[in-house]
């Protein structure tokens, strides 16, 4: 045994068990406050469940004694794995490095999923994907396998973790659907901003530290002047793909929006990590930013196709990071490669190998992953219901309003989004007359988030067109629906609000309190509260005007 290879291969192991931390940042802080805590479950929850799996069935179908296309049965790890081992690093060793990859690849679809797949459903994905199809396809790669027999190259995991898990990506999300309110009638893709960029950024700065564990502990150990010579151009190449695509990220979006995206920006570090993956120990620092490059360009141009062409909904943007990013970067190995690459030596034969690979890897995973998901689909379900996305994840699948739960800094397109009620209609005996002594009259109105677009549409059509609108939490006489936490019931939720005002003068109030029913009714509790005052005076600042005249605006 070689205790500098071991310490190397578990220290590498601890880094890339860190990504999932990292990966729980990004993912939530491009999703919105009310799923946050849905989104660290599952970050959380896919390891506990892929460890055991993995250790118990994956490893054997992975390394164990097959054939070309999967490995044993081994239960426990029961079998012998010395000759496949490492030299100098002990199996249980081996094991754990094996089991961070694993879980890197199942963790990564949860951000294309993320805000509408039910917690039951990610557990059952979880399963297939730790257990069974990571590890067949890693034998094919890893595990002596058809393509390693053909020469093919993967030296990190650009192919086996990363296009695996954005084919996986692909298929869950387009078999999922949209999130609620991201494409209009006539398909147009609305922006859902994330609740907070400083996660996010947080997020994949930390997954940058870990991939030094990710690519630098594929060499699976650090002893001898040629591995740390290797190990330095590794740490060096993913240093510079990392860099050069987030730069280029920043200036093609500068190009196509006219200002720098931030998101892009923060996906184009990801993007060089990815496409470096395949090839980092095979080329050159040239060639590392050379991929980085094209990283940057492809991942700008993927995510904007999948969403705006194909009307994927990848909240995060992992098809366009992981799936593309892995397929180009598999490919760039076998260019940019500086003993077999086609760019050195005019042979096409290891191009060839890096494409095949790449492509049925691609289409294994993303058939394979489809076929799941549908499976799912029909029988424990794969989205939860209108209402519990609306209201989000975090209270419909956890019971827990969480940290943002009671802030009234919420963003507005965190609260907008279409109704989940099945709506009912009001009679005209239901409405109600209202006198006022006051030519100018102030109605408020307590509402759900989720009704605010209707009720916007019908104040223009009758007429009103100034309103205020805020964020706000509160309960009304139901005290909010209850809940635990920690076992301990929460004698009081707020729940999010809007709070509309509107003045009107030359609007009738009957007609603006009648309308906003019509609209706000749906028969359950909560459907809000309309206030009605008197106004005293109003006088608009600019002109000096007052009482009636300062509510008549001109258009100037």
């Amino acid at each position: 045994m070689s205790s500098l290879n071991t310490m190397w291969l578990l220290l590498c192991s601890v880094l890339i068990f860190f990504m999932q931390a990292g990966f729980a940042m990004l993912e939530s802080g491009f999703s919105r406050a009310k799923n946050a805590g849905n989104i660290i479950m599952k970050n959380i929850i896919d390891i506990c469940i892929g460890a055991p799996l993995f250790w118990i069935l994956g490893f054997g179908l992975m390394h164990g004694k097959g054939n070309g296309f999967i490995g044993s049965l081994d239960l426990f790890l029961q079998d012998d794995y010395r000759e496949i081992l490492p030299e100098g690093i002990p199996l249980f060793a081996y094991v754990f490095f094996q089991i961070a990859f694993c879980a890197t690849a199942a963790t990564i679809v949860s951000g294309a999923m993320a805000e509408r797949t039910k917690f039951s459903a990610y557990c059952a994905y979880s399963v297939v994907i730790s257990a069974l199809v990571y590890p067949v396809i890693g034998h094919w790669i890893w595990g002596g396998g058809w393509l390693e027999q053909l020469g093919f190259h993967d030296f990190a995991g650009g192919t086996a973790v990363h296009t695996l898990a954005g084919m996986s990506s692909l298929a869950g999300a387009k078999i999922l659907g949209p999130r609620i309110g991201k494409y209009t009638k006539e398909g147009k893709s609305n922006a859902i901003p994330g609740h907070s960029i400083t996660l996010g950024a947080l997020g994949i700065l930390i997954l940058w530290f870990g991939w030094y564990g990710f690519n630098g502990g594929s060499l699976l150990g650090i002893e001898g002047q040629e591995q740390l010579t290797l190990a330095g151009r590794i740490f060096l190449n993913t240093t510079l793909a990392a860099a050069s695509s987030c730069v280029t990220a920043m200036l093609v979006s500068r190009i196509k929006y006219k200002k720098p995206d931030i998101s892009m920006t923060l996906n184009g570090i990801l993007a060089g990590l990815v496409s470096i993956t395949a090839g980092c120990d095979a080329v050159s620092p040239a060639g590392a930013c050379s991929i980085g490059i094209l990283a940057g360009i492809v991942m700008v141009h993927a995510i904007v196709f999948v969403d705006r062409v194909l009307k994927i909904d990848d909240p995060v943007g992992a098809i366009g990071v992981h799936g593309c990013c892995g397929i180009l970067g598999t490919l760039c190995a076998g260019l940019f490669s500086v003993e077999n690459g086609l760019f050195y030596t005019g042979k096409i034969t290891f191009f060839a190998t890096q494409l095949l690979g790449s492509a049925v890897t691609a289409l294994a995973a993303l058939t394979v992953m489809s076929l799941v998901f549908l499976l799912i689909r029909s029988t424990i379900g794969l989205r939860v219901s209108r209402q519990e996305e609306v209201e989000g994840l975090d209270t419909g699948e956890h019971g827990f309003s969480g940290a943002y739960g009671d802030s009234l800094a919420r963003n507005l397109n965190d609260l907008i989004t279409e109704e989940s009620y099945e709506v009912q209609t009001l009679t005209d005996k239901d409405l109600v007359l209202h006198k006022s002594e006051s030519p100018i009259t102030k109605v408020e109105i307590i509402m759900r988030p989720s009704c605010f677009d209707r009720f916007k549409q019908a104040m223009n059509e009758i007429g009103v067109t100034g309103m205020t609108i805020l964020p706000v939490n509160g309960c009304g006489v139901q005290l909010g629906q209850g809940e635990y936490y920690r076992g301990s019931q929460v004698d009081i939720r707020l729940l999010p609000k809007l709070k509309v005002e509107i003045v009107v003068a030359k609007v009738p109030v009957d007609l603006v309190v009648n309308t906003a029913r019509r609209v706000l009714f749906t028969g359950h509790i909560g459907d809000g509260k309309i206030f009605v005052y008197d106004v005293r005076n109003v006088v608009k600042v600019r002109t000096g005007e007052v009482d009636y005249d300062a509510m008549q605006g001109t258009m100037e």
